[in-house]
């Protein structure tokens, strides 16, 4: 399984936001034999043949199998991740520094972002050579940006009261200095011109990134610590799961979705609560001649498996957690749980992972937030909801989740990649 660990690395390196990660994605779906598809073009579709298809920042591949399916196995996981985001008009100037301005995407922890070397990483609009308008994907790679925290000794009580931090005012990365008598601006198009060839810079989403890689970590290097590894961590393991199946499946529809945007809500054209899933599963119904009947009782008999990142019990904080459901790095997945379907999993559909990981002899946990704490969510109620069929959450534990710098136990990473593998071949 080493192997696993090494292109897990490599995929959290190369995947700096969401389209990155597609890219990413698609690449190992296409070396494994998945045929690419368009959403704007007609679908031809197969019996026995495997398929992805991109919409922006998000992805679905799926396996087709033999026969007219009687059950289907979704994996869902999403891409983004919390950040900082340039603002359309983002270069200003304040004395002899020119600056970024930036809003928080999602819920960052925001003091792991000053003193960082950071970068600048996501899409621009551009019109090209023959002026026509393209899309194109950019990581700089070099240490452009940082954020400075007010030294202690003008914030003499902040080891006593805590960092507080004003999104407006305090997060503004400085990207250079500049000659005070010439009041130079500085040019975003000019630094990207450095790095990609274009007539003009129409438009742009860009975000600030860490450049520190992936590492492991630990005395015997169990652990590893990147950036994004909520929920990137998630859509390696489904990716893996779904390119590691030998063959076609004989009736069952094989189908996992990454999307994007679940840190805000999920309520976009490539996020949770879009139809994508529901779209895609009606050409692909289309395309095994399913009647109406046969697609409901499809859902019917179907099981969504929601993956997303869980919080282990960071040791110098045990108060935070219920006492009988604190997850722990290395000791196995966690099954989530909220009475208030924050997470969808159910009696029932947690017996299917419970059944799995003792069929494997997988060690798996047991994850509900104190109930005197707010509790987040994933995709799983929103796809239970918009579609019916049973979802289940589950994730692999991480400490400092929301952070510049995460933390999860590689055997997780791996239990998660032969659970999920297990489920997609044998539900």
């Amino acid at each position: 399984m080493a192997h696993i660990l090494s292109d897990f690395k490599a995929f959290l390196d190369e995947s700096p936001t969401s389209w990155h990660a597609v890219l990413q994605l698609g690449n190992r779906f296409a070396i494994r034999d998945f045929i690419p598809l368009k959403e704007g073009e007609k679908w031809d579709l197969e019996p026995g043949k495997r398929y992805f298809v991109s919409r922006g920042g998000a992805l679905c591949a799926f396996s087709l199998p033999e026969e007219k399916p009687l059950q289907a196995i979704l994996l869902a996981s999403h891409t983004d991740s919390p950040s900082l985001k340039l603002k359309p008009e983002p270069a200003f100037q304040k004395e002899n520094m020119h600056l970024l301005g930036v809003e928080t995407y999602g819920s960052p922890l925001l003091s792991s972002w000053l003193n960082r070397d950071l970068s600048l990483a996501g899409k621009v609009v551009v019109l090209n050579a023959q002026d026509e308008v393209e899309e194109k994907l950019v990581f700089i790679d070099d240490a452009l940006l940082f954020i400075p925290q007010l030294a202690i000794h003008l914030d003499r009580e902040v080891n006593e009261k805590g960092l507080l931090l004003n999104k407006q005012d305090h997060l503004c990365p400085i990207i250079g200095l500049c000659d005070e008598s010439t009041d130079l601006r500085f040019s975003l198009e000019a630094l990207l011109r450095r790095h990609l060839v274009f007539n003009s810079l129409i438009s742009f989403e860009l975000f600030c990134v860490p450049i520190e890689q992936a590492r492991f970590v630990g005395s015997d290097n169990e652990m590893i610590a990147s950036y994004r590894l909520d929920n990137l961590a998630s859509a390696h393991a489904a990716a893996t799961a779904m390119a590691m199946q030998p063959s076609a499946p004989k009736n069952t529809l094989q189908m996992a979705f990454f999307y994007d945007h679940e840190e805000i809500g999920s309520h976009s054209k490539e996020g949770a609560a879009s139809p994508f899933l529901n779209e895609t599963l009606m050409r692909v119904c289309h395309a095994l001649h399913l009647s109406m009947e046969e697609k409901l009782l499809l859902k019917n008999r179907s099981l969504c498996v929601s993956i997303d990142m869980a919080h282990a019990l960071n040791p110098n904080y045990p108060e935070k957690h219920d006492p009988q459901h604190a997850p722990l790095l290395g000791k196995g997945i966690a099954i989530k749980y909220n009475a208030n379907q924050k997470y969808a999993t159910n009696a029932f559909s947690a017996a299917a992972i419970i059944l799995a990981c003792k069929q494997l002899n997988l060690p798996y946990q047991s994850f509900v937030c104190r109930s005197d704490l707010p509790c987040g969510s994933t995709v799983g109620p929103i796809i239970a909801e918009s579609t019916g069929i049973a979802t289940v959450d589950i994730g692999s534990p991480q400490l400092s989740m929301h952070s510049v710098r995460e933390v999860m136990a590689c055997q997780d990473h791996m239990d998660m990649c032969h659970l999920l593998s297990h489920l997609v071949k044998e539900y």
